[in-house]
C-alpha cells in the first residue's frame, strides 16, 4: 500500500507545474483524476509528449466546462474529493462555480490549490505566466546569465519543477493540518513568489554589502573558490561525429587543491605564492582555469573525473539526455529509467523517470501510462458518482463529457 493511498485529488491543471505536483501525489497513491477536454489541449495534447511526461499514474475524465452539466459534474467531483488543484489564472473554478467558497459549504474537509501564476494579490495577479517570464520577472535569468549576457538565463522550465514541489508539500501539510482539526482550507501559490523565494543569497548580499548580484555564470560571488567551473575535454566520436566533452571541477579548501594538483602531476604553473590559499587562487582564477583547461583538453573526460573522485576532488562530466540514458551507471544501477508495461494506444512504447523517493515500508513501484481523452470517463465517474455507462455515453453523445 503507498502512502497516499485513498486519498482523492481532482486535478484541473495544466502544462508542466500544476501536473508536476499532481503526479507526485498520483506516484504516492493518490487517486488523481485529470480533468481536461478536447477544446484545450495545445501543449496538454493527451496524444504528446508533456502530456504522457506529467500525467503518469492518473485517471482522466474529459469534462466541457462550457457546458452546465459538465460543471455539474465538477461539483459533484470536488464534494467528494481531498484535494481539488488548479493552475489557471486566478478565478476560474469560481466563475465555473466550483471555487472552494461554494464546495467548502458541502465538504468541509476539502483542500483546494491555487496555484497562479502571481498568488490572489497585487496588481499582477492576473497575468498569464510560462516559466520564462516568471523566470524574467523573479531574477532568476539575470543572476543565473553570463557577465555581458543578461538575457541568457535558464533555458528549462526549473520553476515550474520548483512550484510543483512547493504545491506537493502544501497538501500534504493541509491533509496534516485536517486530521487534527477536521476542516481543509484554501491554499494560495504564487509561482513568482516561489521563483523569488530561491535567491536568498542575493537578497542578503544586497541588504548587507549594498550591492546587486550582477550575472556570473560559474563564478561563485559569495564563496570565494576557485578552480569552480567547467572544462573542455579531449572530444568523443557518437555515431560518426565529433562531440564536446566537458567536466565541472570545484576544489573548496586546500585539501581538494593539493589533490587536484598531484592528478596533473603537480606541474609547475600549480606551485608558488600566485596559487596558494584560497584567497589568491580566486584572485588569480582566470588565469587558473586556463591552466587547467590546458589539461583537461588532453584527457577523457569520465577517466578524468573516475581520477578526481577517487582522489577526493568534487567532478562530475557535463552529461546530455543520452548519457543519462544509457551511461550512467548510477542511473542504471536504480533502474531510474522504466518501461511502462501497458503500451499507449497512440505512443505505443513508453517510459518513466522514478519517483526519486524510496519508502521503506510503502514502496511507490507502480508506473501507469498516462490516459488519452476520455478514456476514464466510465470508471471515475462510476467509481466517484456511481454513474452508470449508459448515463456516460449520453454525456459523451451530447457533447459534454469530451
Amino acid at each position: 500500500m503507498r502512502p497516499l493511498e485513498g486519498i482523492r485529488v481532482l486535478d484541473f491543471t495544466h502544462v508542466l507545474a500544476g501536473p508536476f505536483c499532481t503526479r507526485l501525489l498520483a506516484d504516492m497513491g493518490a487517486d488523481v483524476i485529470k480533468v481536461n477536454s478536447a477544446s484545450r489541449v495545445q501543449i496538454n495534447a493527451p496524444a504528446g509528449p508533456y502530456f504522457t511526461m506529467w500525467n503518469r499514474n492518473k485517471r482522466t475524465v474529459s469534462l466541457d466546462m462550457n457546458h452546465e452539466k459538465a460543471r455539474e459534474i465538477a461539483g459533484q467531483l470536488a464534494e467528494l474529493a481531498d484535494v481539488v488543484i488548479d493552475n489557471f489564472s486566478m478565478g476560474v473554478l469560481d466563475r465555473w462555480g466550483i471555487g472552494f467558497d461554494t464546495v467548502c459549504q458541502v465538504n468541509e474537509q476539502v483542500i483546494y490549490v491555487q496555484m497562479s501564476g502571481m498568488g490572489s494579490g497585487g496588481p499582477w495577479s492576473n497575468f498569464v505566466t510560462y516559466a520564462p517570464t516568471i523566470h524574467a520577472l523573479a531574477g532568476l535569468t539575470y543572476t543565473t546569465g553570463m557577465p555581458g549576457r543578461e538575457n541568457i538565463g535558464l533555458g528549462y522550465s526549473y520553476n515550474d519543477h520548483q512550484a510543483g514541489l512547493h504545491a506537493a508539500v502544501s497538501v500534504l501539510s493541509a491533509i496534516e493540518a485536517r486530521r487534527h482539526s477536521g476542516k481543509g482550507q484554501r491554499i494560495d501559490i504564487s509561482q513568482f513568489e516561489v521563483a523569488v523565494n530561491l535567491l536568498g543569497p542575493t537578497f542578503m548580499h544586497f541588504f548587507r554589502n549594498g550591492q546587486a548580484t550582477e550575472p556570473a555564470g560559474n563564478d561563485l560571488q559569495y564563496d570565494r573558490i576557485a578552480p569552480h567551473g567547467c572544462y573542455r575535454c579531449r572530444d568523443s566520436e557518437i555515431d560518426g561525429k565529433s562531440k564536446e566533452e566537458w567536466i565541472a571541477i570545484a576544489c573548496f579548501d586546500d585539501a581538494q587543491w593539493s589533490s587536484l594538483c598531484r592528478v596533473m602531476e603537480n606541474p609547475d604553473w600549480s606551485a608558488g605564492p600566485k596559487l596558494a590559499g584560497t584567497e589568491m587562487r580566486y584572485a588569480n582564477r582566470q588565469f587558473l582555469d586556463e591552466q587547467i583547461s590546458n589539461w583537461t583538453l588532453r584527457c577523457d573526460s569520465r577517466t578524468l573525473m573516475d581520477s578526481l573522485q577517487q582522489a577526493g576532488v568534487p567532478a562530475g562530466v557535463v552529461q546530455d539526455g543520452r548519457n543519462l540514458m544509457e551511461n550512467d551507471p548510477q542511473l542504471n544501477e536504480v533502474r531510474f529509467i522504466r518501461k511502462i508495461d501497458e503500451q499507449h494506444p497512440r505512443m505505443e512504447e513508453t517510459f518513466a523517470d522514478k519517483l526519486p523517493i524510496e519508502f521503506e515500508a510503502t514502496p511507490c513501484e507502480q508506473y501507469r501510462r498516462a490516459r488519452i481523452l476520455g478514456e476514464d470517463n466510465e470508471s471515475v465517474l462510476s467509481d466517484w458518482l456511481g454513474l452508470d455507462s449508459e448515463r456516460v455515453a449520453q454525456g459523451e453523445d451530447e457533447g459534454y463529457l469530451r
